[in-house]
């Protein structure tokens, strides 16, 4: 049913069952908030989205007032906009004064509404916030001093994520945002996916920078430093430089590290490929020995963290795998760099990733080998950006390079596990192959694509039905563990994503502005595979090649050693 209001003297139309803040969107009128999340309830807690209703006294928030026929609003009137610069001015009355030097310098929501109310000077001066950096965590920073207790962070972990790791604590003046019993990160449930950094309107959660450290080795010349970067960051990166969402500059990020002083440059879908091979001889064994099903996917860090904290019981379910990344640094410090005057030692190892868990993954005891890691350092995306606008490379005014050998070979399907689905789709075309002797006619599994959060496929293997399911956010998950605990399972494989849409959506990716940028990310990878001539892993010739030279076949002594891992069941306080 539609309903008339007025709004700064124009009628607009409306549905009924809409808020005020929906209904002024929709007909492009822009108010501020900072608490709000999109698809979330509305709190209200933040007020700058207060409206002037005719009739009523007070000011009444937009984004959980509904609309009611014939309704006068004003939304910039002086007294809303008094109201408002007078809530930010609170905000900044206590606020630490470090703009210059601060994190979300220029990407800050508290500093864009200062500057759009015209804050400028200190009309309220409260008692600066004094709290200990928490720099616990390898892969996120929290400085409470900066956090203006929106809530926003709260609300992801515990609705999107469900792991409840951050909570309002204590009362009145003294309330703030913490973990259980007031411990560092490090000692909480956090399992470092970063979607609290993306929710983050200030920058009181960031991810930890690796700078210094990847600096001081492109400074040492007695230093090998190599780059490998995740399929989805070719994709992201772009929105950081104003290039449109969803192009791939991966022949420009080639050429920027190279600038930067990399010796060499690979692309981490080989890595893919060698996980997908792995993954799928893994499954093919489970199903054939009917035992240890259904076989979770192990890519995701952050939902291996989750597992050993939350549900050590079942760590026997998840695939043994390694992630692509670290096969990737493996393969690398193993096999690609060896020579008579280099040591594994001099090889400095840098992943370029979607997510804050990979800086936490690297550094894992299972993920070091005779005292050597896997990789020496981990960068997100938007780490990456700044690191080459630090360098003064402007990325549109460089040629876009080549990767190095002998990583150039990968098939799209490694670059499909940047998506939700893609994982699935991968490893179901390479067991297909494996267990008849031939490829799929049609290797796009339509069921696995998309933006739902779900996806279920299942494909006709001989005489049986191999089920496939794809979950994301974590979320999601936890009644699904439940009835595969009480036995009720219809799944060979589960591929499950912590962050919504996969890593394509990561906590280490640029921040979203509009809902189809992630469309715009998951086309992009999609449309690599459909144009790609090479789109199964087990078709890739460097595949072939390293399985002849190292690893004889999936599975064999060899690939167990270099390219799978365990798993430590993990006491966390709550």
């Amino acid at each position: 049913m539609e309903v008339s209001i007025k709004v700064n003297n124009t009628t607009i139309k409306t549905r009924k069952d809409t808020t005020i803040l929906e209904a002024l969107r929709e007909n492009g009128i822009q108010i501020p908030t900072l608490c709000r999340l999109e698809d979330f309830t509305p709190t209200g807690a933040c007020r700058l989205c207060v409206v002037e209703v005719e009739g009523m006294d007070k000011l009444v928030t937009a984004c959980s007032y509904p609309v009611e026929q014939g309704m006068v609003i004003k939304t910039h009137s002086q007294r809303v906009i008094e109201a408002r610069k007078m809530i930010v001015e609170l905000l900044l009355s206590n606020h630490p004064d470090d703009c210059l030097y601060c994190e979300n310098n220029g990407n800050c929501e508290l500093q864009r509404l200062a500057s759009e109310l015209n804050i400028r000077d200190r009309r309220i001066s409260g008692r600066k916030m004094q709290a200990k950096l928490d720099l616990s965590s390898p892969g996120i920073v929290f400085d409470r001093s900066k956090c203006i207790l929106c809530g926003r962070c709260v609300r992801i972990c515990e609705e999107v994520v469900g792991v409840c790791a951050l909570d309002f604590i204590s009362r009145g003046n003294d309330t703030a945002i913490g973990t259980a019993m007031g411990k560092d990160i490090n000692f909480s449930s956090c399992i470092q996916c970063g979607q609290c950094v993306l929710s983050c309107p200030t920058g009181a959660i960031h991810e930890k920078p690796y700078f210094d450290v990847v600096q001081e080795s492109l400074n040492n010349p007695e230093v090998k430093v190599v780059a490998h970067y995740s399929p989805s960051v070719a994709i992201t990166l772009a929105e950081e430089f104003g290039i449109r969402s969803g192009k791939d500059v991966s022949g420009l990020l080639n050429a920027a590290l190279r600038k930067i002083g990399f010796e060499k440059i690979f692309d981490g879908s080989f890595g893919s490929d060698l996980h997908i091979m792995e993954e799928a001889a893994l499954l093919e064994q489970r199903i054939d020995e009917e035992e240890d099903l259904p076989m979770l996917s192990s890519s995701c860090a952050a939902f291996v963290k989750y597992m050993e904290q939350f549900h050590p019981d079942m760590l026997h379910l998840l695939s043994t795998v390694k992630s692509p990344e670290q096969i990737t640094g493996s393969v690398i410090k193993q096999y690609c760099l060896e020579s008579k005057e280099r040591s594994q030692n001099d090889i400095f190892s840098v992943a370029i990733v979607p997510c804050p868990a990979k800086k936490y993954e690297a550094q894992r005891q299972e993920m070091t080998h005779k005292g050597i890691s896997d990789i020496d350092a981990v960068l997100t995306t938007r780490e990456i950006s700044r690191l080459i606008r630090l360098y003064g490379i402007d990325i549109e005014k460089i040629e876009p390079e080549e990767t190095d050998v002998p990583f150039k070979n990968s098939s799209s399907a490694g670059k499909l596990m940047a998506n939700l689905g893609g994982q699935s789709e991968a490893v179901l075309r390479t067991l297909y192959y494996n267990m008849t002797g031939y490829d799929l006619v049609n290797p796009k599994i339509s069921k696995l694509r998309g933006t739902k959060n779900t996806k279920q496929a299942k494909i006709k293997v001989n005489d049986n039905y191999v089920n496939v399911l794809s979950l994301s956010p974590l979320g999601n998950f936890d009644e699904l563990i439940e009835e595969i605990r009480k036995g009720k399972n219809k799944y060979q494989y589960i591929e499950v994503m912590t962050c919504p849409g996969g890593c394509i959506n990561g906590g280490g990716q640029p921040d979203i502005e509009e809902d189809k940028t992630i469309k715009n990310r998951i086309k992009a990878i999609q449309s690599m595979d459909e144009k790609n001539i090479s789109r199964f892993a087990h078709k890739n010739p460097t595949v072939k090649e390293f399985y002849s030279k190292y690893f004889n076949q999936p599975l064999s002594h060899e690939a167990q050693e270099k390219l799978h891992t365990s798993y430590t069941p993990k006491d966390v306080l709550l």
